[in-house]
C-alpha cells in the first residue's frame, strides 16, 4: 500500500510539473509580440494600430477624371485614435494601376493598409467632342471634321452622327477598354454607297483615337475600294 501511495504521489507531482512548465507568452496571432511557441497566454500581448480604409479598398475611375481619396482611420487596441499618414501615388492623367498607402504608428510598431485605384478608359472617355483629321480621300471616303458621338442603345456601343460629308446615316461602333471597332456597315448619298469597317485604339491619356478604315465606295467616277487612317483629337 505504501508503494502505491508513493507512486501516485510521484505521478501527481509529474503531471503538475509538466503543466506548470507550459511555455507562457502572447498567443494572439494579431498581436505585435505574438509567440507561436507559447502554449498559455500570460496577458503580455501588445498591438500595433488597427487601420480601417474609408470606402472601397479597390476602386476604378476613368482616365482624365478627378480623384479625391477618402482616406483611412486608425485606432489603438483601447479605441484611442492614431494619426494616419497617406502616400497617394494615383496619376489620373494616364491609364494604369495605382496604390494609396496608409500608415499609422504607436509604441508597438507601424501598421500599413493599401487602396488599389484602377485608372481606365471608360464610356465617358469616348463620349466627347472630337476633331477628326485624316489621310482619307475627300471624295471616296469623306470624313467630316466634327462628328457627334453619343451612347448607343446597348452597353459598350456608340453612335456617330455627322461622321461623313455628303453621305448620311448614323454610324455605330463598339468599344472595349481602349479598343474601338466599326463593324461592316454603310452610309449613302444620292450618288452611291460607302461600305466600310474599321478598328481603332485610344491612347493611354484618353486624348487621341487612331483608327484604320477599309472601305468600298460605289459612287461612279469617285468611288472604289481603299483604306486610310484617321485621328480623332479631343
Amino acid at each position: 500500500m505504501k508503494k502505491l501511495i508513493l507512486f501516485l504521489a510521484v505521478g501527481t507531482f509529474g503531471v503538475s510539473s509538466l503543466s506548470s512548465c507550459k511555455k507562457k507568452g502572447c498567443t494572439d496571432s494579431t498581436a505585435a509580440n505574438y509567440n507561436s511557441n507559447a502554449k498559455k497566454d500570460n496577458g503580455s500581448c501588445v498591438y500595433k494600430p488597427f487601420i480601417s480604409i474609408n470606402g472601397n479598398a479597390d476602386t476604378t475611375i476613368n482616365v482624365g477624371s478627378s480623384y479625391s481619396d477618402l482616406g483611412a482611420t486608425a485606432t489603438n487596441k483601447d479605441g484611442s485614435s492614431v494619426a494616419v499618414t497617406t502616400d497617394n501615388q494615383v496619376d489620373t492623367s494616364i491609364v494604369g494601376t495605382y496604390y494609396v498607402t496608409y500608415s499609422a504608428t504607436n509604441s508597438n510598431g507601424t501598421s500599413t493598409a493599401t487602396r488599389k485605384v484602377n485608372v481606365v478608359i471608360g464610356k465617358d472617355n469616348w463620349i466627347q467632342a472630337w476633331t477628326v483629321t485624316s489621310a482619307c480621300s475627300s471624295t471616296s471616303f469623306p470624313l467630316a471634321g466634327n462628328p457627334t458621338i453619343t451612347e448607343g442603345a446597348t452597353a459598350g456601343t456608340l453612335n456617330f452622327d455627322g461622321m461623313f460629308n455628303l453621305y448620311s446615316g448614323t454610324v455605330t461602333a463598339t468599344y472595349n477598354g481602349a479598343t474601338l471597332t466599326f463593324t461592316n456597315q454603310s452610309v449613302s448619298s444620292l450618288a452611291g454607297t460607302i461600305t466600310f469597317s474599321g478598328t481603332g485604339t485610344m491612347t493611354p491619356n484618353g486624348n487621341i483615337i487612331n483608327v484604320s478604315f477599309n472601305y468600298d465606295n460605289s459612287t461612279p467616277l469617285v468611288g472604289g475600294p481603299g483604306s486610310c487612317t484617321a485621328v480623332f483629337n479631343k
